[in-house]
């Protein structure tokens, strides 16, 4: 059985660097054809694609992050991490990881994490 789990700070100062590492159990994140996925929602807002790393460790990112975001993977440990940097109380919502073999994915299924939920606030 394949599981996902979030882990990282509830609560970020804007301007910081919001880091959030996804671990991976029953499957490898090297896993050919697959994708490890970011996904946010913010408050009133529909699920958000973030970016992805694929199974050779190519890295995709949607346009409008593109200049804060980068994804990082530890195949070691199975686990890969978003890095968001200067983040604002825009940032605010509850971030999941996935993996599918589908990279931009937007609706939850069962290979999705839990989700975390990030407040940015001073």
């Amino acid at each position: 059985q394949v599981q996902l789990q979030e882990s990282g700070p509830g609560l970020v100062k804007p301007s910081q660097t919001l880091s959030l590492t996804c671990t991976v159990s029953g499957a490898s994140i090297t896993t050919i054809n697959y994708y490890m996925t970011w996904i946010r929602q913010r408050p009133g807002k529909v699920f958000e694609w973030m970016g992805s790393i694929d199974y050779v460790g190519k890295m995709y990112y949607t346009p409008s992050l593109e200049n804060r975001i980068s994804i990082s993977r530890d195949t070691s440990k199975n686990q890969f991490t978003l890095h968001l940097s200067a983040v604002t109380p825009e940032d605010t919502g509850t971030y999941y990881c996935a993996r599918d073999t589908r990279m931009v994915v937007t609706e939850p299924d069962e290979y999705w994490g839990q989700g975390t939920q990030v407040t940015v606030s001073s």
